[in-house]
């Protein structure tokens, strides 16, 4: 032995291997895809794993569960918007918009979103082969009649909203409907936000066989996105839960 290199003597390491612990995370990225380790790290310790982010961070690149996405080159600097006050309470302003999808069989669906901008709540998504004017002022009473209605519903310039019924209604009902500049989804980013999660997490992850089904699965989601998905701007806290919160401080 004393004729071994020195260089050939290396330490091994004897830490636990925690197979418990990386295969609940496995579990949790496959269920949410898109879910980053730090979200991930807080749904564990939802769950009573005494851990930090380090530990899920080291796990998270050793189970090679990182997902590489492609950012665009910003060529042009953006400009915010102006003169456009940060809501400060639930029911101050709204963002809505609408999606397209499809079935299985190639028929197109389109999908309305409204989220609260203070709560971050999803207030709701409606599925449909077509969304007018109407339909829209239909789904906004349906919320209105349960939680009151906004001051400010910001809006692009489709169709469904720019009609005549949907503005007779919020004259009727005064509220303001805030309507972004042309070519300028930025001026709504938190719908344009949400959206691109809802397309993600959802749309791109279930084939939908039926009007009835795609209904079933994308309420599933919203109503995990209201009741256990964690944000940052919130706290880590879900939507719920931050609502909850605001109304039992206001009530003190």
């Amino acid at each position: 032995m004393l004729g071994c290199p020195r260089s050939s003597q290396r330490y091994r390491v004897q830490r636990d291997e925690q197979a418990a612990l990386r295969m609940r995370l496995r579990e949790l990225a496959a269920a949410r895809v898109r879910y980053g380790y730090r979200r991930l790290h807080i749904l564990m310790q939802r769950e009573g794993w005494q851990i930090n982010a380090k530990r899920v961070y080291r796990l998270y690149c050793e189970e090679h569960l990182g997902l590489r996405t492609r950012t665009p080159k910003r060529r042009v600097s953006c400009r915010t918007r102006v003169g456009r006050p940060a809501a400060e309470q639930i029911n101050d302003c709204w963002a809505m918009d609408s999606m397209a999808d499809e079935l299985f069989d190639g028929r197109r669906i389109r999908v309305l979103t409204i989220v609260d901008h203070f709560s971050r709540e999803s207030l709701a998504i409606e599925v449909g082969q077509r969304f007018r004017g109407q339909d829209v002022a239909r789904v906004l009473m349906w919320i209105g009649a349960e939680r009151g209605l906004p001051k400010t519903i910001r809006v692009d310039n489709g169709t469904e909203f720019t009609s005549k019924a949907l503005d007779q209604w919020a004259y009727a009902n005064s509220v303001q409907l805030d309507f972004s500049r042309p070519g300028k989804p930025t001026d709504n980013a938190l719908i344009e936000s949400f959206n691109g999660r809802l397309r993600a997490e959802c749309l791109n992850e279930n084939w939908f066989l039926s009007l009835e089904g795609a209904e079933e699965k994308i309420s599933n989601w919203r109503t995990d996105h209201n009741e256990h998905r964690p944000h940052s701007v919130l706290g880590n806290l879900a939507p719920k839960e931050f609502a909850s919160t605001c109304q039992a401080c206001l009530a003190s």
